[in-house]
């Protein structure tokens, strides 16, 4: 038994069903709880005001409280993690520090580094499995190497499932620590941010926001496959902001989706296991192959030529502001950029559109989204924008090239989504809703949305886009040749 312990907390912002807290609890007589506001992070962001900084601070006082009705409290610090964790370890003597893995590049490398410092002071670390169901070595090919192709991954995954792996980590041992060292979470102010919308976009942060979440959630789950596709409707789970930064364990949402029969017949169930079998998929693709942050999964890819120069960056720019003069296109960038949201079946479509009708970088759209989304998570922005160019890991076919009018007759067929975020829209009739230019002069006049006027014309046109795009990839076709 360890005397005392230092639990970590990053993307895991909950007390119960916590890998490295249980352990902590099991194995050590005290444990203190640190958070620390990464200045490696935060610094780098390009605004003040950042939803995600706000959630996790409202996360925080919801954590702290309920640590200290547990006997604790959190320690929270507004520093480099990696010089403050080995600091704060050492002033208050503990034996090793507990955390939770992380798979990002540079979350490998900032806990290499408080791993060394650490062992120069003689303390310890470790790091457990938490954020995703299974990781390492756990789920690799008969050859032992990792899987790049999703189907065989999940048929592996799912015979490799126990009840122990959605089993809920125990936290009834040890004590938490409550000294001066609680220090309390500081104000948004005090780490140099603005309090943001969180409550006016209807986001419930914490604990209290995922369980809230979690049962509106449950009752809609076997019906996830009939409605995910359809932005207009309430049919996806919404609890992503959740899951990323670990108001709710991804065990729990698991075992939501095998008690809902995803192994027994509801399609729904099923549908969303499948889901969180691609988010463990993606994590794992990150952690084995780190280079997808600079390049293609696909080297092949890397040879592309994107369109370039002064006229690229104002298509950018004009996708940015949600001004391509595709309605489903500039509702979903501006559902992006007021709510820090995205519905996922837009989001492979708007992808989709920046690289293949755009011929625009897709590193370009995924670092957009990394900026505006609330729920963005590198392993999965990352998958989902290289699998939208295809260049990612068991991407769609690079031939494969959504229309946006076609997609959004499929998804939005009233237009209900589109009104919703471009209410300038609003009188334009059904018939025409999805291609507004459509109408003739008349009927724009009549209905008070003139194209160039009220709404811009199409920056591109799709038919002729598919041509060139099909030209563009022409070269992956050359190179896989050879």
């Amino acid at each position: 038994m360890l005397d005392s312990v230092l639990v970590w907390f990053r993307r895991d912002l909950r007390d119960t069903d916590h890998a490295a807290l249980s352990e902590g609890l099991r194995r050590a007589r005290r444990v203190h709880c640190v958070f620390v506001f990464d200045r490696e992070i935060l610094d780098a962001l390009p605004t003040r005001i950042d939803r995600r900084v706000d959630f996790i601070r409202e996360s925080l006082l919801e954590l702290d409280l309920v640590l200290r009705q547990r006997g604790g409290g959190l320690i929270v610090r507004h520093a480099w993690a990696a010089s403050e964790i080995p600091k704060l370890a050492c002033e208050l003597g503990v034996a090793s520090v507990f955390t939770n893995r992380d798979y990002e590049p540079q979350s490998k490398i900032r806990d290499a580094t408080v791993a060394a410092a650490l062992n120069v002071l003689g303390i310890g670390f470790e790091s457990f499995k938490d954020q995703v169901v299974f990781d390492g070595p756990e789920v690799l090919t008969q050859d032992g190497r990792p899987y790049t192709v999703f189907t065989p991954y999940k048929k592996a995954w799912l015979k490799r499932l126990t009840d122990d792996d959605h089993a809920s980590h125990a936290a009834t041992l040890g004590q938490l620590i409550a000294t001066n060292w609680a220090t309390g979470v500081p104000t948004l102010a005090m780490i140099g941010f603005q309090a943001t919308d969180l409550q006016q976009v209807g986001i419930v942060p914490g604990m209290s926001g995922a369980r809230q979440g979690l049962a509106d959630f449950r009752g809609r789950i076997s019906r996830y496959r009939l409605q995910r596709d359809y932005p207009g409707i309430n049919g996806v789970s919404y609890l992503s902001v959740h899951l990323r930064f670990g108001t709710v364990s991804i065990r729990e949402l698991l075992s939501l989706a095998l008690a809902s029969g995803a192994q027994s017949g509801d399609d729904g169930a099923a549908t969303w296991l499948s889901e969180l079998i691609w988010r463990d998929f993606y994590f794992m693709i990150l952690d084995r192959f780190p280079q997808v942050t600079e390049r293609s999964f696909r080297p092949s890819y890397d040879a592309i030529a994107w369109e370039q120069g002064a006229a690229a960056d104002a298509l950018f720019s004009a996708w940015c502001a949600a001004k391509t003069g595709y309605p489903l296109i500039d509702a979903a960038m501006r559902q992006l950029n007021n709510t820090g949201y995205m519905h996922n079946r837009l989001r492979m479509v708007v992808a989709s559109f920046l690289s293949k009708d755009l011929g625009l970088d897709w590193r370009r759209g995924e670092a957009w989204f990394a900026r505006q989304l609330n729920d963005f998570d590198l392993s999965a922005n990352n998958g989902g924008w290289q699998w939208a160019s295809s260049s990612g890991c068991d991407a769609q076919p690079y031939f494969r090239i959504f229309n946006p009018v076609t997609q959004s007759q499929r998804f939005d067929p009233d237009g209900c989504f589109i009104r919703r975020y471009l209410p300038e829209l609003a009188a334009v009739p059904d018939k025409f809703i999805h291609a507004p230019w459509l109408m003739t002069a008349a009927e724009q006049s009549a209905c008070g949305v003139v194209v160039g006027r009220d709404m811009p014309p199409p920056l591109v046109e799709h038919v002729q886009a598919r041509r060139r795009t099909l030209e563009r990839y022409a070269v992956v076709r050359r190179c896989c040749a050879t």
